[in-house]
């Protein structure tokens, strides 16, 4: 059931359209607290915000959060329902973007740093894994 009293910064027919190559649709128990991620940790920019939808841009490419309510008639939001299984396996890396200021900012805003931020020789990267409110892990990257 969606929710949203904003008016949206484009039809959503029209940004569908616009959609091309590989995108991440994300779910979120906690939209608002998605929301302080996404802005404050990743520092990526906020297109859209409202109480069903965020549309995210960052590092070269956008993404969307929806909101669990949103997903209502859906049977993928039974599936995330189980603790176990939301953002289980799933990294959702960031490359250009700064792990040891993203990990720092994480933490000050009481998300899970999961490893790092250190060298992975072997992946030519430093890198840290920070765990969001609804368990997806991000990567954020740089060349070493």
């Amino acid at each position: 059931m969606k929710k949203s009293s904003k008016t949206p910064f484009m039809a959503a027919p029209d940004y569908g359209h616009s959609l091309s190559g590989f995108t991440v649709n994300l779910l979120s128990a906690d939209l608002p607290r998605a929301l302080t991620f996404q802005r404050d940790v990743l520092r990526a920019e906020i297109l859209h915000e409202d109480e069903d939808l965020l549309i995210v841009r960052g590092y070269g490419r956008n993404w969307m959060v929806h909101a669990d309510h949103t997903y209502d008639k859906h049977p993928l939001l039974a599936d995330t329902q189980n603790e176990t299984r939301r953002g289980a396996g799933v990294e959702l890396r960031l490359h250009g973007c700064d792990p040891d200021g993203t990990a720092g900012r994480a933490q000050e805003h009481g998300f899970s740093v999961l490893d790092g931020p250190r060298d992975q020789p072997d992946h030519g990267l430093r890198e840290a894994h920070i765990v969001d409110a609804d368990g997806y892990v991000w990567v954020p990257d740089v060349p070493v």
